[in-house]
């Protein structure tokens, strides 16, 4: 019988995106649950089904009013702690350097609860584990885990993921949780309709508040997937990703799709996409940086002086590369 191991992972998609190698590999000699957003539940059935998922919304994983206490859901966290405590996990890990993560190991009663030590939050783990390199991707952080755990995870540049088929459509995706984060909507109708003078075939896609404005663009073919199972089917209908630096990208490189991510506010060589051949262009410098998604300024400079021109010449290399390479791969 498998011993049973708790994961924590309260943040967004492209965190989940990015635990997926640590995760398929732990069900192999764990019984998983996984402590997550409910759409971990979309994610579950194509790239982890032998995790169990237990949804929870951590009331401070929101953008605003994280600490209004009356707000917090108590009812439904007590029932949450009393259904945890009952699984007798014999372990429990986050890959956050986050005391509020090391309290609910062990509040949830895990015999075994291994985390990264910060602000004193040791005190509720039984195993510290070492840091990785701060400048290190933020896979990094599993692979440490997994070490500690006898799973063998490879280097982000060893990572591979199948592709179900080879497809030459582009799929421009402009939408990303925060503004903070968003290229400017005309720049990208500019990359697009430059890359179909080129006689590539683009399918965009947007988030729903953006929609009205592709369609007052003339992109009358614009999708707009209000849930995760549809963004994932247009993903595998594609064979290369270009996108802000959002979980979307983050779900084309799990996919097996190559991505081209345009960087603002964070840090590239800590979150751009796992895919082996993922490129991007980083955001402008900023005293500030990375502020993950709170400017300091009006406007976040870091994005928007990002320049069209910049981009078409990095996106030109890129797909035109890559479609060679799957090319080359289809003819085989």
């Amino acid at each position: 019988m498998k011993p049973k191991l708790l994961v924590l992972e309260f943040w967004g998609i492209g965190d989940l995106a990015i635990a997926t190698p640590f995760l398929q590999e732990a069900s192999k000699k764990y019984e998983v649950t996984l402590l997550a957003k409910p759409f971990a539940h979309d994610l579950q059935k194509r790239f982890w089904p032998e995790v169990k998922v237990v949804s929870f919304t951590a009331p401070w994983t929101a953008f605003k009013g994280k600490y209004n206490f009356y707000l917090w859901p108590w009812i439904s966290m007590f029932r949450l702690w009393r259904q945890l405590q009952a699984a007798r996990f014999d372990l429990a890990i986050s890959a956050r350097r986050d005391p509020r993560d090391h309290f609910l190991l062990w509040l949830f009663g895990a015999r075994n609860r291994l985390g990264f030590p910060r602000l004193q939050g040791q005190k509720f783990l039984t195993q510290s584990v070492g840091l990785p390199n701060p400048e290190a991707h933020r896979y990094e952080s599993w692979r440490q885990l997994a070490s500690a755990l006898d799973i063998e995870l490879p280097k982000k540049e060893q990572l591979h993921f199948d592709k179900n088929n080879f497809n030459e459509r582009i799929l421009v995706h402009t939408g990303a949780a925060r503004s903070v984060r968003v290229w400017p909507l005309v720049r990208f109708r500019n990359l697009v309709n430059h890359l179909r003078r080129m006689n590539y075939e683009v399918q965009v896609v947007c988030d729903p508040g953006q929609r009205s404005w592709w369609l007052d663009a003339d992109e009358e073919n614009v999708a707009t997937p209000t849930t995760l199972k549809a963004l994932l089917k247009i993903i595998e209908m594609s064979g290369l990703f270009i996108g802000n630096d959002s979980g979307p990208g983050h779900l084309a490189a799990i996919s097996g799709c190559p991505t081209f991510t345009i960087f603002g506010p964070q840090l590239p060589e800590w979150f751009t996409p796992l895919h082996p051949e993922a490129e991007c262009i980083e955001g402008k410098a900023c005293p500030y940086k990375p502020c993950f998604d709170y400017c300091q300024f009006p406007a976040p400079h870091c994005l928007l002086n990002v320049s069209e021109e910049e981009v078409l010449r990095k996106v030109e290399n890129f797909v035109a590369n890559h479609f060679q390479k799957m090319s080359g791969v289809a003819q085989l």
